[in-house]
């Protein structure tokens, strides 16, 4: 595996870097890469998610905070100079294994530095039952993009305030709370953060891919015309006329907006941290155009197998949110 460096080393953007790991994806063809980063305080939002739903917005822009989206699903998350981000680009066309792959090297490595890291079903790596790293994927043709947080230490009044999570996934007991669920790599390695650094790129990376001037100013065309537009950073902020609700174990939590006409669906746009594994995603909602806003008749618009749009999804359930006023 190639060790991707830039010819001047600097503290950019975190658009830079999503731009940096698809610009690497699209014309670097020598198989698997690598590249890690720090940003300054940061808050990247996954490809499906609303702004307003995920991120407090007034603290971010009091704090000079940062507010960026990615291209790959999952949730929101918080990174700073504390933070480790790996970008992770590799030939295989089929998501889910390099996800698999990705996840396992990295669980590996920690536990070749004396962690005893293992990795959860969906997204995250954890150490003594509390997360350190999550992580997140996306396809492109021919090209797998896997990228995730690991964190070394953080500012943790940063990452509570900055992020508004649903109750169900931090309670609001401020740091105190979040440091229980949270797992520094400070407290377990030996090492500095350079050191840390050092030791990923010796020992998962056998050479090196150097990035020229002229990369870098492709690299900025694309973080200026994608990542920094107005347009992609708000993503979809659907009308609709109905908002269902839910959490699905193995899937994530789903934000349905329903646009209705009487009592047939006219269209349905999903947000949340769940997976998207394809662009059946898509073509699985059109099914449901002209639909009646029924249990029943959902499930049977619905193709059997549904967990090829998004990751570990069952029609019944996903036909249960919809249709279940309760969940609102």
């Amino acid at each position: 595996m190639l060790y991707v460096t830039l010819p001047e080393e600097k503290t950019r953007k975190a658009s830079f870097y999503l731009a940096m790991e698809e610009f690497v994806a699209r014309n670097v063809t020598c198989g698997d890469c690598l590249f890690y980063w720090q940003v300054a305080p940061s808050v990247v939002v996954g490809r499906n998610q609303l702004i307003a739903n995920e991120v407090n917005t007034a603290y971010c822009r009091e704090r000079g905070i940062g507010v960026f989206r990615r291209k790959s699903g999952g949730g929101c998350v918080y990174a700073d100079h504390g933070n480790v981000m790996f970008s992770f680009i590799t030939c295989d066309e089929n998501v889910r294994l390099t996800f698999n792959r990705y996840m396992n090297m990295m669980v590996l490595m920690l536990r070749r530095l004396g962690v005893k890291a293992e990795a959860t079903g969906r997204n995250d790596i954890l150490v003594d039952g509390k997360k350190v790293s999550g992580n997140a994927f996306y396809h492109l043709p021919g090209r797998s993009i896997v990228h995730g947080t690991m964190l070394y230490d953080t500012d943790m009044e940063n990452m509570l305030k900055s992020i508004t999570p649903a109750g169900d996934k931090l309670e609001s007991k401020g740091v105190d709370s979040v440091r229980q669920r949270i797992a520094l790599l400070k407290d377990y390695v030996k090492t500095d953060i350079d050191g840390f650094k050092d030791y990923i790129k010796d020992n998962l990376c056998d050479g090196v891919h150097a990035l020229t001037a002229g990369d870098v100013k492709a690299i900025e065309a694309i973080e200026r015309d994608v990542y920094l537009s107005h347009g992609f950073i708000q993503g979809n902020n659907p009308r609709h006329t109905l908002v269902r609700r839910g959490r699905i174990d193995g899937v994530g939590g789903i934000e349905a907006h329903i646009e209705m006409k009487g009592e047939t669906i006219k269209s349905v746009s999903l947000s949340g941290d769940f997976f998207a594994t394809g662009d059946a995603l898509h073509d699985m909602l059109g099914r449901l155009e002209n639909v009646r806003l029924d249990k029943r008749d959902i499930a049977e618009a619905l193709p059997d197998n549904i967990d090829a749009a998004v990751m570990n999804l069952r029609k019944e359930d996903f036909a249960n949110l919809l249709a279940d006023d309760e969940n609102q």
